[in-house]
């Protein structure tokens, strides 16, 4: 089913001098970009640039936020955005002393779907995350890989128009990352979902329509992957990373970015 937004047709997510400070330093610096509704945009960068602090921002989880940022033509943070906005943080979201059904059970009644629609519906998230034959196991004997997937079943059970997702396939093998790419395009192409996804891993770039390259709190690149290759002339989008990383360095000196631990507010 089609997600349709009473906001009207703008973009899913649109920032504008956004800035975060932490402990006296600028976290994110200055930063504008819009993410287009119904896309699979990939934010991509090394470790401790800035990713987990942008998408904490995105959901209204993140203290001292400068600048603008509408999601889903609101202010970021506001109550109304929360039945409509899927977070699947690193670190997985469930209770390890139930079952993985019970926890959807849980979350299922949570978000105020009716109990006669949570058998199914439970049902066909587990079908996405390719965890049905796991159902009945207790959530602290699974794998890190099969955990993480166990919350984004947890975000997928309320059907959101924006999915952030905070490097959801870190750990998992080649086959079951493939799988999970092709759930979030027909997401976005059968449902209309909007999918932010972060990841320090280049070769997943070419799995996304549009790419944010960030480095040091700032966005480098807003692109798709054929054309950063092309304008940077470069074979693959580690090399366009590269290839910009290098161009930003003579034009603003040193890296000086804040480690950024995902975690503190």
């Amino acid at each position: 089913m089609m997600n349709k937004s009473p906001d009207g047709p703008g973009p899913a997510v649109r920032a504008a001098g956004l800035g975060v400070e932490r402990g006296g330093r600028q976290v994110l610096r200055d930063i504008g970009f819009a993410v287009r509704r119904g896309s699979v945009t990939g934010l991509l960068g090394p470790s401790g640039c800035g990713k987990t602090t942008l998408m904490r921002a995105l959901v209204g989880a993140q203290d001292k936020v400068t600048g603008t940022l509408t999601v889903l033509g609101r202010p970021a943070g506001s109550a109304a955005l929360r039945s409509r906005i899927g977070y699947v943080t690193q670190a997985p979201s469930v209770y390890t002393d139930l079952t993985v059904r019970q926890n959807l059970d849980y979350f299922a009644s949570v978000l105020g779907i009716a109990r006669t629609a949570r058998p199914g519906r439970v049902g066909a998230v587990l079908a996405d995350v390719d965890l049905a034959s796991h159902a009945d196991a207790l959530a602290g004997t699974l794998s890190g890989g099969q955990l993480s997937r166990v919350s984004l079943a947890v975000a997928l059970l309320g059907t959101p128009e924006l999915l952030v997702l905070d490097e959801p396939t870190v750990g998992l093998d080649p086959v079951l990352r493939r799988d999970l790419w092709d759930l979030f395009h027909r997401l976005a192409a059968e449902r209309g979902t909007t999918l932010l996804i972060s990841s320090h891993v280049m070769d997943e770039a070419d799995r996304c329509r549009r790419l944010l390259l960030m480095r040091a709190g700032r966005i480098l690149a807003d692109d798709t992957p054929d054309r950063l290759r092309e304008r940077t002339g470069t074979a693959t989008i580690e090399e366009a990373f590269l290839h910009l990383v290098e161009a930003d360095r003579r034009d603003n000196g040193p890296e000086n970015a804040p480690e950024d631990g995902g975690t503190r507010p």
